[in-house]
């Protein structure tokens, strides 16, 4: 008789959205209420998709904890998930609600629109984190204690949750915004000090309620606002890590933009992969932000 195989253990859980993607892009410049010629694409994506897509090319195994619906996309985003070596045992799968999907307009000169629809991973609510708490990744009395990608995409009431919850006190928390519009369901990370926080320079300034012109500068605000670490981005001029230890800056790459969207959560996937290798910080950062530049330019972050 043939045993069942044992599920695999992952490196890191990847915990958000996961949906289709539709980019429609133009290489030439955009305005409101441009129509252009340009490429359509339908792809796996999401803030914990993109992130744990990005690890998985670094070498990790990630599993993810999101809602994806029992209809056709969502039998096709599974299928997807496991080309890309991703575990998938533990998704929590909805008989009525629908799989998400995010759309995008990119022009030469940047995102021109764009309008997330996660609200099925909005309904789900805390059953997708059901295997932290049932004993298939952890429980009550043993809780996970590897690292964890947490996406703005949850409500601001389970992210709360999330930080207080016993489930997690063991847990590496590396955080980020689903996008600016969102920035503010990361602060009880701030009121908590809990996590690594990765933002650019836009979601900062919500956060803080200031207005920045450089990523020290919000990096050092959002430490006395309660971060217990931060990275803020600010896109080609400058990124920052801050903590306890000080701030370090540096320049990205100058490099050609060919696409946008995805381009944060690469930086994450890459910075989390270049600690796990034990780079100490200023090289982490360097490594996250070359990683991001490929991937802005159009080749894979490797």
């Amino acid at each position: 008789m043939t045993q069942a195989p044992h599920p695999q253990t992952p490196a890191i859980l990847c915990i958000g959205s996961v949906l289709w993607d539709i980019i429609g892009r133009c290489t030439s410049e955009m305005q409101r209420g441009s129509d252009m010629p340009g490429r359509i694409t339908r792809l796996p994506g999401g803030v914990a998709m993109n992130i744990a897509m990005t690890l998985s090319r670094f070498g990790m195994t990630p599993a993810l904890l999101t809602a994806v619906g029992r209809d056709p996309e969502g039998d096709e985003l599974i299928h997807a998930c496991g080309h890309f070596g991703l575990i998938t045992d533990h998704i929590y799968r909805s008989e009525d609600l629908p799989t998400d999907r995010y759309m995008a307009v990119e022009g030469a000169n940047g995102l021109i629109a764009a309008i997330a629809d996660a609200h099925s991973l909005e309904a789900a609510g805390d059953k997708i984190l059901r295997p932290l708490s049932d004993g298939s990744l952890g429980t009550q009395a043993t809780p996970y204690a590897g690292q964890v990608a947490l996406d703005g995409n949850l409500t601001l009431s389970l992210l709360d949750d999330i930080v207080a919850s016993p489930a997690f006190a063991k847990a590496d928390l590396r955080v980020a915004p689903a996008s600016p519009g969102k920035a503010e369901r990361l602060r009880p990370f701030l009121t908590r000090t809990r996590g690594t926080l990765y933002v650019n320079l836009e979601e900062a300034g919500i956060l803080c309620q200031a207005e920045f012109t450089d990523s020290e500068t919000a990096a050092t605000a959002m430490l006395d606002r309660g971060a217990a670490r931060v990275l803020v981005t600010d896109g080609g001029a400058s990124a920052t890590v801050a903590d306890a230890e000080g701030a370090i800056t540096l320049r990205p790459p100058r490099v050609t933009v060919a696409r946008v969207t995805g381009a944060g959560d690469t930086f994450m996937a890459a910075h989390i992969v270049a600690e796990a290798r034990g780079e100490d910080r200023k090289t982490a950062l360097a490594s996250a932000l070359k990683a991001a530049a490929t991937y802005v330019s159009g080749e894979p972050p490797l």
